[in-house]
């Protein structure tokens, strides 16, 4: 499999936005805690949260993305587990999330998303200062952060079968830790 290093190239090939760029280092960060707080390997979930998204910009269509991207990362060997993940995330694709791996991405990768959003608005554009209250208010107006998928954010958490509020701090928290590289660490 190959390692973080080639993810990282492999994403900025494909990838030139930088709040693309950032959005996949979001979802890599939740992917991560997820994976600790699962037992589960931090590595594998953080690459898969990592290229979740890598060909979105070149391929933004429902016909080609992830289905692109997912070919692209077979021929480049990396895990059936990661590939299912992937194809998961995009739950127009139909393939089911049967592996916790894959219902994790799917339960932060909108999430992650509207986190963002919600962190931008703040004054402070601080994540630390981001509540599950405000998560919560936010979802309520349809017209904020409209591109966000709020069933899917909904779903997620259903597949996951943890508590909203529990799950929102969670994510609030793992992305918090990482603030500084994401952008989300706030104005002085």
């Amino acid at each position: 499999m190959p390692d973080r290093q080639a993810a990282w190239e492999l994403l900025c090939k494909y990838t030139q936005s930088d709040s693309l760029r950032r959005h996949a280092l979001g979802v890599e960060t939740a992917m991560q805690a997820m994976a600790t707080k699962y037992d589960a390997d931090p590595e594998l979930w953080g690459l898969t949260g990592l290229l979740h998204d890598f060909d979105y910009e070149k391929y933004p269509t429902a016909e080609e993305h992830p289905y692109k991207g997912v070919t692209i990362l077979q021929e480049l060997g990396y895990p059936k587990e990661i590939l299912d993940a992937i194809m998961g995330h995009a739950a127009y694709t139909g393939v089911v999330r049967e592996s916790l791996m894959a219902k994790a991405l799917f339960a932060v990768d909108e999430l992650v998303g509207f986190i963002f959003a919600v962190t931008y608005v703040r004054p402070s554009k601080a994540v630390n200062e981001v509540t599950p209250k405000s998560i919560r208010k936010k979802l309520k107006q349809k017209s904020f952060a409209a591109s966000v998928n709020r069933d899917d954010i909904d779903k997620g958490i259903q597949e996951l079968e943890v508590d909203a509020t529990e799950h929102f701090q969670f994510i609030i928290d793992a992305l918090s830790k990482n603030a500084e590289e994401l952008g989300l660490a706030g104005v002085e």
